[in-house]
């Protein structure tokens, strides 16, 4: 009675054993996939930006880098905007500030066209 006692008890250790390896593995690969993810983002981000040194003037990137500080969503999307304007051909580099300003004006949502009615 002891001895299969003992071996449904190895038995035991050997399956939990091979359950943690399996989550071990699934673990690593999802950091892996995860670090690659990463790195991919950060590769995209470091193109961006030097398309940007190209393509915007100093005080066009500095209004930029300024917008990213308040709403980085909405610089990525300016960015990208940038980035298809110049693959249009809309514009000669470097962009200047007040063309810039031009397109934060035509991408921003108009608040003066709202009308407050009173009740």
């Amino acid at each position: 009675m002891s001895a299969s006692n003992d071996d449904e008890l190895a038995m035991l250790r050997h399956q939990r054993k091979l359950e943690l390896q399996k989550q071990i593995e699934a673990q690593a690969s999802k950091q892996v996939e995860a670090e690659f993810a990463e790195q991919k983002k950060q590769i995209e981000n470091s193109a961006i930006d030097s398309a940007m040194k190209k393509l915007l003037t100093p005080d066009a990137r500095s209004r930029l880098a300024t917008i990213s500080l308040a709403t980085p969503e909405r610089s990525n999307q300016i960015k990208q905007s940038i980035i298809h304007m110049y693959e249009s051909k809309s514009f000669n580099p470097p962009m200047s500030d007040e063309q810039l300003k031009s397109l934060l004006l035509s991408q921003s949502k108009s608040r003066h066209s709202a009308s407050i009615r009173r009740i």
